[in-house]
């Protein structure tokens, strides 16, 4: 179930009673904890305001109780901030659980209430950095600081019990054991230790609070306003700035209509916490008595910067490896325990187990290797993984893979028909990567191939490539992009792997790309361009313009 349904079926309950407040409450503090909660506008401002309302009528004890509770989701810094206003043990449980990364610690310290600030003090587990900017903003250890000792401690002596005189008291409590005096003492360090405090590491009012602190932008917040488009309440961040101004000319239309307003986008000036592009989300609001429109309900946010094409690429491949790794693991645990059973390592096998285990080994194998083979096109596709450089004659390749596959069309009456305009073809990448991408891309070609089929397979070199062109079978001269051709590896000797011709056909695309040449549709034909090794001399022609194999 998607994060919407689960808000919106929460919101669509009303609290008839304690109980019900109480269970209500526990939901949108799970859901409105969840760090990606912004994204859902309107229904995302509602629950704000529904939370506020239940935070009413339930005790603070219950909901700090309730914020204490183990599996609580709490990572989203606007709820942090929301319960840091509310009463000081519910703010305390709120500052005390919360998740937060950083840079979120840094985006919402210097928003909190000075009065909350101080909870943060008692957690152990906040980073550097965010105990530096604590420091910065004055917020220190709410104990006093114990007076220096010049010796080791008195040892105890214990005296009778008598009568203190009054005028004896101040002498009293002056000596070295008494407490009050330590007391004292300790007071008199603190002072000092903040009156030599530097300046800029003092308090600051909530309205002194300069530098970074004020240029530090408003990334949201939610609103209600009326029905003129006025807005008449905001979150504390951000009341200050916007309340009492206008909803931004790009909601007139929508508002005249009573309509929902849906990433409405509008640029609002003013403060520079505020300043800026937004996009806002937000529900009309109709009376109970009558039905009458009396404004909106929703949120400010600030739009997503989009990430550059490399990034996505490097994330997006970054992401894929790891979820193949993932994936490996079981499948390589799989695979050790079927081959330990197919070979009897832990004692005799009945027969049919042992055949069973070597199928689900030989199911893994090819698992593995459809792995390997999505991983690899991800590294070539983003630029991350490039051939191994080197000399290879790729006419004798060429003329050994199809000898080899020959022999398999020869069984469906098939055949290639080689045509060798050159008898030397060096390219530059080592042996083992171009024979894997011709095997890659002929063996496709062979797995697609009908009964009967004759394929033409022509390799010419010129002055800076080599060109192998191939007449492609009848199933792929169907698909209006080979590149995506749906159909999956057959039962025979040669296939096209795991994920089918498509696949294999892009993987062997991007290894062409990767070596400096293409994998191209050509009308009928598919044709492979790698760069050719110039420095060598140029060999005689070869006289065999049709040849047949198979």
């Amino acid at each position: 179930m998607h994060f919407d349904d689960r808000l919106a079926t929460v919101l669509r309950h009303r609290a008839a009673g304690e109980r019900a407040a109480n269970t209500q409450f526990r939901q949108l503090l799970d859901l409105l904890g969840n760090r990606d909660v912004s994204r859902e506008g309107s229904l995302v401002a509602a629950a704000w305001l529904r939370l506020a309302a239940l935070g009413e009528t339930i005790a603070p004890a219950a909901r700090a109780q309730m914020i204490r509770e183990p599996g609580l989701r709490f990572r989203n810094p606007e709820l942090a901030l929301h319960l840091a206003e509310d009463e000081p043990e519910v703010a305390a449980a709120a500052l005390a659980v919360a998740q937060l990364t950083e840079e979120d610690w840094e985006a919402l310290i210097p928003r909190l209430p000075v009065r909350a600030r101080g909870f943060l003090r008692l957690r152990r587990d906040m980073p550097a950095a965010t105990r530096d900017l604590l420091d910065r903003l004055g917020i220190r250890d709410r104990g006093l600081p114990s007076p220096e000792r010049s010796g080791p401690d008195p040892a105890p002596e214990r005296v009778p019990a008598r009568p203190i005189p009054a005028n004896d008291l101040a002498a009293d409590d002056e000596g070295p054991d008494s407490e009050i005096g330590a007391l004292v003492r300790r007071i008199e360090t603190f002072r000092k230790t903040r009156a030599a405090r530097p300046a800029e590491e003092a308090p600051q009012l909530p309205l002194d609070e300069r530098g970074e602190v004020l240029r530090r932008l408003i990334e949201g917040f939610a609103f209600t306003s009326d029905a003129e488009g006025r807005i008449d309440w905001a979150e504390p961040a951000a009341a200050a700035m916007v309340v009492g101004g206008m909803l931004p000319p790009a909601t007139e239309q929508p508002r005249t209509q009573y309509q929902p307003l849906r990433r409405v986008t509008a640029a609002l000036d003013g403060a520079t916490a505020i300043a800026g592009e937004w996009i806002i989300d937000a529900a009309p609001r109709f009376s109970d008595q009558g039905g009458r429109f009396i404004g909106y309900a929703g949120r400010f946010r600030r739009p997503q910067k989009a990430p550059d094409a490399s990034a996505r690429a490097s994330g997006g491949t970054e992401r894929l490896r790891q979820l193949l790794h993932e994936l490996k693991t079981p499948v390589n645990a799989i695979q050790g325990f079927a081959e330990v059973i197919q070979q009897q390592l832990f004692g005799p096998t009945p027969h049919d187990y042992r055949a069973l285990a070597a199928a689900i080994a030989g199911d893994a194998a090819r698992m593995l290797a459809g792995f390997d083979e999505l991983d690899r096109l991800a590294r070539l596709e983003s630029g991350a993984l490039t051939l191994e450089s080197g000399r290879t004659d790729f006419s004798a390749i060429v003329e050994r893979l199809a000898d080899q596959l020959g022999e398999v069309l020869r069984s469906r009456n098939a055949r290639f028909v080689l045509s060798m305009k050159t008898r030397r073809c060096p390219v530059l990448f080592a042996s083992h990567d171009v024979e894997a991408l011709g095997w890659r891309l002929l063996a496709t070609i062979t797995g697609a191939t009908a009964a009967g089929e004759k394929l033409s397979l022509a390799l010419d070199a010129g002055v800076n490539e080599a060109r192998l062109a191939c007449t492609l079978p009848e199933s792929l001269r169907e698909q209006d992009d080979i590149f995506a051709a749906g159909s999956r590896a057959g039962g025979g000797a040669v296939s096209a792997g795991m994920f089918g011709a498509g696949f294999a056909l892009r993987l062997a695309r991007a290894e062409a790309r990767a070596a400096g040449g293409n994998l191209v549709r050509d009308g009928d034909e598919v044709v492979l361009t790698l760069p050719r090794l110039t420095a060598v001399e140029a060999a005689p022609s070869r006289e065999q313009a049709g040849v047949a194999l198979g």
